[in-house]
């Protein structure tokens, strides 16, 4: 029988929530939306805590694969960003981003929002480029 008060074992590729936050006035652009880049910058704070995880230290944005807008994030909205480990190489590891938008307080508005993939690259203490630890599973 497993410890409930210590950290059970997680698959990086599962998708799993990285970031939930609620979309506010001053996050919007001159029309009144929520601010495209907004949504690409929490994308790529959620991906990036998969890739640290992975990586097992600091990591650096080096790009974006795909961002695809699917429908438009609403001041107020609860905004859900989930991520998943899609590849690691030798340095790099890329990440998989889907953005969630549901108007409050209603789950039966909860709709697709956004898709990205980012891939980060593992850095030492002068921004380098490491190797990143070889896990024996993807168990973390």
């Amino acid at each position: 029988m497993s410890d409930p008060t210590q950290p059970q074992p997680r698959r990086l590729d599962a998708w799993r929530l990285a970031i939930r936050v609620v979309a506010m006035p001053a996050d919007t652009n001159a029309y009144g939306d929520i601010f495209g880049g907004w949504i690409m910058s929490q994308a790529d704070v959620a991906g990036s805590t998969i890739a640290i995880e992975a990586a097992q230290g600091r990591v650096a944005t080096v790009a974006v694969k795909e961002f695809r807008f699917v429908t438009p994030v609403l001041v107020g909205d609860l905004t859900e960003l989930h991520a998943r480990m899609v590849h690691i190489g030798n340095t790099s590891i890329s990440v998989e981003v889907d953005v969630w938008a549901q108007g409050e307080p209603d789950p039966k508005s909860r709709r697709h929002a956004a898709h990205a993939v980012f891939v980060y690259v593992a850095v030492d203490a002068q921004g380098r480029p490491r190797p990143i630890p070889r896990p024996e599973s993807q168990l973390v």
